[in-house]
């Protein structure tokens, strides 16, 4: 019993966790640029992420799948958009005087 509420409480925290990098992207969106953003960052969590769902799925254990599928998804987000300004037509990634 404990264990199941542990495992609960630890998966939903993570999801918590998971969405937190939206506000990132938020940011992103509202200054249009993602010069402050470290790209390399959110790659090394993306490899991290698939690792855990990988075994998560692996041992079959879907309190450590949701949460990191959830984190996989956002963090991609996040480096999508990143790159959509640092790539795009001079959509931020870069201050230029005006």
């Amino acid at each position: 019993m404990l264990e199941t509420v542990l495992a609960t409480s630890a998966a939903a925290w993570g999801i918590l966790m998971a969405i937190s990098p939206a506000l990132q992207i938020r940011k992103m969106l509202h200054h249009r640029s993602s010069r402050e953003v470290s790209i390399a960052y959110f790659w090394v969590l993306l490899v991290g992420f698939t690792l855990w769902v990988a075994y998560g799925l692996t041992i079959g254990n879907y309190f450590l799948v949701v949460p990191n599928a959830v984190a996989f998804t956002v963090c991609a987000t996040t480096i999508g958009v990143a790159l959509r300004y640092r790539l795009g037509s001079g959509g931020g990634a870069f201050h230029t005087a005006a």
